[in-house]
């Protein structure tokens, strides 16, 4: 029964405040009880209060035998059957429509006489009044003998009426007061859950950090409902400590409460268990901007309140606002650090244009940035055929070489296409040398790329799952972009340097190269040698030949030099047909066999034939006077030498030694 039902249509307080007036006639506190009543309005409601006093009041009758042997039912308002005690319905029901109609006409007894069986019988009803207005709210029928009726039986069922009349008014009452009680106990509940939600919305709103939030929330609902079985499940891109915050799943079936409430935003609820018994709520964490995760219960509660689930989504509602605001402010706080990092970044590959160093730098950056437990760098060799690994704090994987395409790192190589692994150990598919022999399970990958060409790919590593947030993901391919303008800036310069220090013509070194490395070479080698390359008549090639006939051979010669001499060793193109070869750690002697090779493969490799002349002289840091000037004069002077002896021969700078080789030809 509604409250506005049970005050029938009388504001309560009122009826308290009139009892309650100094010097007013009443002083009974519960007086004003009293005076409440059923109306009109709560007839069509009343059927199943009147049926449990009907039931109540007969119960009573076990200490009247000759009442109890009678017929009873009792009627609504509109003289419709409600509840039958020792009787039967339908035998009865035409008579008792009779007089129940009879009686609501009249408002007074009205019987109807009947033979059954050979006895007489009476069948009357009693109007049963409310307390004001005397309105039949229900009609009391009986079925008694005739002559026991007319003996006085219809005044002792009238003074029954009055007493089933009571017991109907104290269940009233009853069920009046609960209501009461009922409406106070949710307004003070109410009142306790404004106040906390006033108080939790207090707290969240004053931390703007993303833990204090979260743990926030959860220590207030496991508060308000110690029983509860309580989880958080967070999407990837936050990480927590706490212990009731979980991952989510992408295991969880479409039916689970967790997936449902994720995925649509919306409180879910879903009563389980072998009996029923429990009840399990998802309530979304979600803000303007998303879901961000789930709260998860389970009750012993299987009729969980409404008023509760409201409560709860208005906390968990709160608590995403929260939640977000946090969020927002770390992320724009993050924003300020990325754009720090990435400065220091870049000032810091800016510092050197050497690709080592560039690898170098990036490799601890990126370390340092991510708190990564690993990284690895790694760069195309198209010399050695696959990804070589140039910066690695895994030392048995340093200077490796992958094949492109093979592992998650010759993967990101090959697609071009970055990579996010939050447990390596629930993906079979993914293979990594890099995560087995350390044993990570978080990963994050991208492809490195040098003027819009892949040329390798950077990864990170860390031994914890769902390390890596989605941030970082993003942040890596942005700090993996000025990484890559560096190494194309190194490339560049490397190639810049190498052409000014090329010939384009031979491919060989320029001479001021090699006068650079020898001086350098001085500085800290104990000896060295020089070996000057003459082309024999060389202009009678090109008046013979042309031009580029000459070019082609002067290439020819200058190819065979390349093969003939050591790694280390350092070719130039000394000035027209002129070429020199240093070598360094080699003494005169040793540098003659060298020139030697180089005399003969000429004379039988190249077409047409030509010859050459060779001149060698040696420096040791037991000389007074050590220089470039000085070695190359002498060098020179050994070559005119050679020239004048004939051509197409070998011979060592007089100074240190007195010797040639005769040209067998010559």
């Amino acid at each position: 029964m509604s409250e506005q039902e049970a005050y029938g249509h009388k504001d309560s307080r009122m009826l308290l405040q009139d009892t309650m007036q100094p010097g007013g006639p009443a002083v009974d506190p519960a007086a004003w009880l009293r005076e409440a009543d059923i109306v009109s309005h709560d007839f069509p409601y009343a059927a199943e209060l009147i049926a449990e006093s009907f039931s109540e009041w007969h119960e009573g009758l076990k200490d009247l035998p000759f009442a109890e042997a009678w017929e009873w039912c009792i009627l609504d308002y509109e003289g419709k059957w409600i509840s039958t005690k020792g009787g039967d319905q339908e035998r009865w029901s035409p008579y008792w429509n009779e007089a129940a109609y009879s009686s609501l006409l009249s408002g007074d007894i009205a019987a109807v006489r009947s033979s059954m069986d050979g006895m007489e019988l009476n069948l009357f009803t009693i109007p049963v009044f409310t307390r004001k207005g005397r309105e039949i709210f229900a009609l009391l029928g009986c079925v008694m003998p005739a002559e026991v009726y007319d003996q006085g039986g219809r005044f002792t069922a009238e003074a029954m009426a009055q007493h089933y009349r009571t017991c109907f008014y104290r269940r009233f009452e009853h069920v009046f007061v609960s209501d009461l009680a009922g409406v106070h106990l949710h307004a003070e509940r109410e009142s306790t859950r404004r106040s906390l939600l006033f108080q939790i919305v207090q707290r969240m709103h004053d931390n703007i950090d993303v833990d204090a939030v979260l743990s926030e929330v959860i220590d207030s609902i496991s508060a308000m409902y110690p029983g509860a079985e309580l989880r958080l499940f967070m999407s990837q891109d936050h990480r927590s400590t706490h212990s009731k915050v979980k991952p989510l799943s992408h295991l969880w079936t479409s039916d689970d409460v967790r997936a449902k409430a994720f995925k649509d935003g919306k409180v879910t609820l879903s009563v389980g268990g072998a009996d029923c018994s429990t009840v399990e709520i998802g309530l979304p964490l979600g803000g303007k901007q998303g879901v961000y995760g789930v709260f998860h219960m389970v009750l012993n509660d299987p009729e969980f309140p409404d008023v509760d689930l409201r409560f709860l989504s208005m906390v968990a509602d709160t608590a995403g606002t929260a939640f977000e605001n946090a969020k927002l402010y770390e992320r724009s706080n993050q924003l300020i650090r990325e754009l720090r990092m990435s400065n220091e970044l870049t000032q810091r590959l800016n510092q050197s244009l050497r690709l080592g160093d560039i690898f170098r730098f990036a490799f601890e950056e990126l370390l340092e940035m991510f708190g990564a437990d690993y990284c690895c760098i790694m760069h195309m060799n198209e010399e050695k055929g696959g990804l070589e690994v140039i910066a690695c704090n895994h030392a048995p994987l340093l200077n490796e070489i992958m094949p492109a395409g093979q592992g998650l790192g010759g993967r990101v190589y090959s697609t071009g296409e970055p990579v996010i692994i939050s447990d390596y150990l629930d993906n079979p598919e993914a293979s990594s040398r890099l995560m087995d022999a350390t044993g990570s399970e978080s990963l994050i990958a991208t492809p490195l790329s040098v003027g819009g060409e892949v040329r390798g790919a950077i990864m990170l590593a860390h031994r914890d799952a769902h390390y890596f947030s989605y941030d970082n993901y993003k942040l890596l391919q942005a700090m993996a972009g000025h990484i890559g303008l560096a190494v194309g800036n190194a490339r560049l310069h490397a190639e810049v340097r190498r052409l000014a220090n090329r010939d384009s013509l031979t491919g060989l070194y320029a001479r001021h190269y090699l006068d650079e490395v020898i001086k350098d070479r001085q500085g800290t080698d104990f000896c060295g040698s020089l070996i000057v390359v003459d082309i024999d008549q060389f202009k009678l090639v090109n008046d013979t030949y042309g031009h580029q006939k000459g070019d082609k051979i002067l290439k020819q010669v200058s190819e065979i030099v390349k093969s003939s001499i050591r790694q280390g060793d350092i070719a130039a193109r000394w000035g027209g047909e002129e070429l020199a070869v240093y070598l360094p750690q080699l003494g005169a002697q040793q540098s003659m066999f060298v020139a030697e090779r180089i005399r003969k493969r000429v004379m039988d490799e190249t077409e047409p034939r030509v010859t050459v002349s060779c001149g060698i002289a040696e420096w040791s840091w037991t000389d007074e006077r050590v220089s470039v000037e000085s070695l190359f004069y002498r060098a020179d002077m050994a070559l005119y030498e050679a020239k004048n002896q004939g051509r197409n021969r070998v011979v060592i700078d007089s100074k240190k030694f007195e010797s040639s080789m005769k040209n067998p030809w010559a």
